[in-house]
């Protein structure tokens, strides 16, 4: 949407926004006239963690330096669930006009535009799934009851459910589907795929648009990992398809279940460096109280055709595609993207081959299929010890990731544990107001 069209909308401010290392969406505001226009912002929050303490790493954090959050206008829109207020992502510059080392934007689209070298494209989109809360209420009381997928379920937020999509619509992005999930008073919706900066502005974009009209419900909606560690959690599935100038990679070829060569690379590249990835789309210690055996989250370094206990699942058929399960919406989706897409590229280089796929459920089985890491600790070492990753992500932003995650550990020790959990809990799970 151009600015006079927001003016025409009844927009008087809009928000920049960047999504830090922690995976938390920051932002700052300017009335609508003063579009477009950078604004300044503290490098401080690239080794923030999500409790918003700093902890500096070797080339970033501490309180020097300035950045410029630039809008890009072509994302620009109206806020429907938020009105007279208009939203854009920002990507991140040096006051001399270069753009900043560690932008997380910027390395999603650095790692397409390395794919596109290879005469490749990926279209990525993120399933979103969230749990409704009563608002005003201590602690977490469902908004909704009924069974998995019950239309008892979507009787009850029937209403909430077509305002949403027609939010979201209003916004320029295309829903595909809306469903209760499995979880307690869970829902999860779709939208349509775009190229991979594209996918993880929509991921920003359709967050706020559900926090905003579930406030407008008295609702509070949480895409905590896990509001309770003895059922399932909440994920945000990573969907993407590979193509080339023929078309897809994911179909049509002679590799295990119609895999093309360099499709089946790529999904390899991605499959060796899913410890690593877990890190970057893992963000919070509590992501690691879902990612537990049996409950469809994704915790194996395995591979299947429609297989839904490993992490890496094929989709086959008419619109073929990879799902990668382990994930949740504590991650930067921009850095999540990219990292993908860098594994992935690492993978057609080096013209990796799959292994065998895994059937079934891996815990009932004879533990020959790796588990990835099961503590913040865990993943911020294999990020750490990833080569591919290090060197798509530059050493400043790599250091970051990895310093922020450490720090995520440490919070969460054993001997602190208890007390953070809850804390962490509350924080993620319920909108601060």
């Amino acid at each position: 949407m151009t600015p006079e069209e927001l003016r025409a909308a009844g927009v008087t401010l809009v928000e920049l926004s960047f999504v830090d290392n922690a995976g938390i969406t920051r932002v700052k505001s300017v009335p609508l006239d003063r579009l477009p226009v950078a604004v300044g912002a503290s490098p401080c929050f690239e080794t923030f963690g999500s409790d918003d303490v700093m902890v500096p790493g070797r080339h970033l954090g501490g309180p020097d330096g300035d950045l410029r959050l630039t809008p890009d206008m072509s994302r620009l829109v109206a806020l429907s669930a938020q009105p007279g207020w208009g939203w854009v992502p920002a990507d991140k510059y040096d006051q001399d006009g270069s753009r900043f080392v560690a932008c997380q934007r910027a390395f999603a689209a650095r790692q397409a535009e390395a794919l596109s070298a290879h005469g490749l494209r990926v279209l990525a989109a993120f399933e979103h799934e969230w749990i409704l809360g009563r608002a005003g209420v201590d602690g977490f009381v469902p908004a909704f009851d009924g069974p998995a997928y019950g239309q008892i379920r979507l009787e009850q937020v029937a209403a909430y459910a077509a305002e949403l999509v027609a939010d979201l619509t209003a916004q320029g992005l295309v829903v595909e589907q809306f469903h209760p999930e499995y979880a307690v008073a869970q829902l999860e919706v779709s939208v349509a795929p775009g190229d991979p900066v594209a996918a993880a502005d929509d991921a920003v974009l359709v967050r706020h648009t559900i926090r905003s009209r579930s406030i407008a419900h008295g609702w509070r909606a949480t895409f905590s990992p896990s509001v309770d560690p003895d059922g399932a959690g909440s994920g945000a599935h990573l969907h993407l398809s590979v193509h080339d100038r023929d078309g897809s990679l994911m179909t049509g070829g002679d590799g295990p279940f119609g895999l093309r060569g360099a499709g089946e690379a790529f999904l390899a590249g991605v499959l060796a460096e899913l410890p690593a990835l877990v890190a970057i789309g893992c963000g919070h210690p509590v992501s690691f109280l879902r990612l537990q055996p049996s409950r469809w989250a994704g915790i194996w370094q395995a591979w299947g055709h429609e297989t839904r206990e490993t992490a890496l699942r094929l989709v086959t058929g008419q619109s073929a595609n990879a799902e990668l399960k382990c994930f949740d919406a504590t991650a930067n989706p921009y850095l999540l993207t990219g990292s993908v897409l860098a594994a992935g590229l690492a993978g057609v280089t080096a013209d990796l081959k799959l292994p065998p796929p895994v059937t079934g459920d891996p815990a009932t089985g004879d533990d020959s299929v790796p588990r990835l890491p099961s503590s913040a600790s865990e993943a911020a070492a294999a990020l750490a010890s990833s080569a591919v990753l290090a060197a798509a992500l530059g050493p400043e932003l790599h250091d970051a990731i990895v310093t922020v995650r450490r720090g995520g550990g440490a919070l969460f020790g054993p001997r602190r544990a208890g007390a953070n959990l809850s804390r962490s809990l509350a924080l993620v799970s319920v909108p601060r107001r």
